[in-house]
Order: structure tokens, then C-alpha cells, then sequence
């Protein structure tokens, strides 16, 4: 599927010389494996937000924590932004935890 998908990306450019037809290949190839990463991460984040919804236990929000991280040492998405998307998953897990304890 990569393979055909690189095919007809590099078909359609205008780019005449091999650098540049290279060039069309990786930014076609990183553009597919950043978007399946960003959708894991976004499935991930999903599935721990209902999940701790429903069950109240915070060990659930872990492997979110873990698509995240693993995303940003990819450079599929801003560290910062995984920082900022783990803290606020940390807030709403604690929050939600607190509510089910009292």
C-alpha cells in the first residue's frame, strides 16, 4: 500500500530533476507515517477520556500518555504540544478520580 501510494505521488509532481522527484518520496512517505501516528494519538486520547469517565482509575490514561510521548520523540507532533495535551489529560484523570473518591 506504501509502495502504491509513493508510486502515484511521485507520478503526479511536475518536478523533473531525481533530487527533486526524491524529495516528493520522502515527503509523501513521512506525511503517511505522521498521519497514522497522529491518528493513534488521537484514537489513544479518546478511548483513556471515556475510559476514565466510566471506570474513575487513573492508570487507565497510560497508554495515551505513552502514544503521546512515543509521538513527540518521533517528531510526528510538537513536544510541547505533547506536554501540554499529557498535562491536560493528567488534570481531567485526577480531577475525575477526586470526583469518584468523595
Amino acid at each position: 500500500m506504501v509502495r502504491r501510494f509513493l508510486e502515484n505521488a511521485s507520478c503526479s509532481s511536475r518536478s523533473a530533476t531525481r533530487s527533486a522527484l526524491k524529495r516528493v518520496r520522502q515527503t509523501t512517505k513521512r506525511n503517511l507515517q505522521n498521519r497514522t501516528i497522529k491518528t493513534e494519538v488521537k484514537t489513544a486520547i479518546k478511548k483513556a477520556m471515556t475510559l476514565l469517565e466510566e471506570a474513575k482509575d487513573k492508570d487507565l490514561a497510560r497508554d495515551a500518555w505513552k502514544a503521546l510521548s512515543k509521538a513527540a520523540t518521533k517528531g510526528a507532533i510538537p513536544k510541547a504540544r505533547a506536554s501540554r495535551k499529557i498535562g491536560r489529560l493528567t488534570k481531567f484523570a485526577n480531577k475525575e478520580f477526586e470526583g469518584a473518591v468523595q
